[in-house]
């Protein structure tokens, strides 16, 4: 059955903004649940291998409620925070006046039309945010041209184990068990189904660093976490 946030083409981005202001309020508690916590280790194994240093000027793409912005200002880089989702940057504001992070600015803007010239950023991280794009490729066109030269692109996000038993096991979580806590602290389960039905779109790891590759991104390489259920990616310009 196909998840009602899930559409391609044109429309997609309207959809998952429609998702993503839905789930806001309780995005983070949610994310703590359905991955045990684990969420938090690998945001930081993210930030440890993004080689962030104190007045890189970084991107933080897709950057919802503000965790890995708010990690990279912490070290002393100075950030942007880019959603197209309201209801997520509101959230990311939130914290920033609990953590007093005067090293970050928050924009609302589509990532695939970033609002800045070419060559500005030393660093674009994005986490749990590719998948949700309508345009993978123009994306990662549209994140090269705003790196300086040498600049960094990390990403983390869900992956798609090359082991068929654990991959069936772990789409099994996700299909089955996931939505139950859409369901529970969102009163609606299509929210975090649409998780799954987003994965099976999007090409995984491996296939991603070969569209990296593809568009001149040079030391692309990708680390699984638990046996490939989540990746990150990198590259350099």
């Amino acid at each position: 059955m196909t998840n009602r946030f899930y559409v391609s083409g044109e429309r997609r981005a309207a959809r998952v903004n429609e998702l993503f202001g839905a789930i806001a309020p309780r995005y983070d508690l949610i994310n703590d649940l359905q991955s045990f916590g684990l969420h938090r280790l690998w945001k930081r194994r993210l930030v440890k291998l993004s080689a962030v240093r104190a007045d890189d000027l970084a991107l933080d793409l897709c950057c919802g409620t503000g965790d890995i912005s708010h990690a990279l200002a912490s070290v002393g880089a100075h950030v942007v925070g880019l959603d197209f989702s309201d209801g997520m940057l509101a959230r990311a504001q939130q914290r920033g006046a609990r953590h007093h992070t005067y090293r970050l600015q928050l924009v609302c803007a589509d990532a695939l039309r970033l609002p800045f010239p070419d060559r500005q950023f030393d660093l674009i991280t994005v986490s749990y945010g590719l998948r949700n794009l309508a345009d993978l490729e123009q994306a990662l066109r549209e994140m090269w041209r705003a790196l300086k030269p040498a600049g960094r692109l990390v990403s983390l996000d869900f992956g798609k184990p090359a082991n068929l038993l654990w991959r069936s096991l772990y789409f099994s979580y996700l299909r089955l068990c996931v939505p139950l806590f859409g369901r529970l602290f969102c009163g609606d389960p299509a929210p975090y189904a649409y998780i799954l039905e987003s994965l099976k779109h999007y090409p995984g790891q491996a296939a991603l660093a070969d569209l990296m590759r593809s568009l001149n991104y040079r030391d692309v390489k990708f680390i699984n976490l638990l046996g490939g259920m989540m990746s990150i990616n990198s590259g350099k310009k």
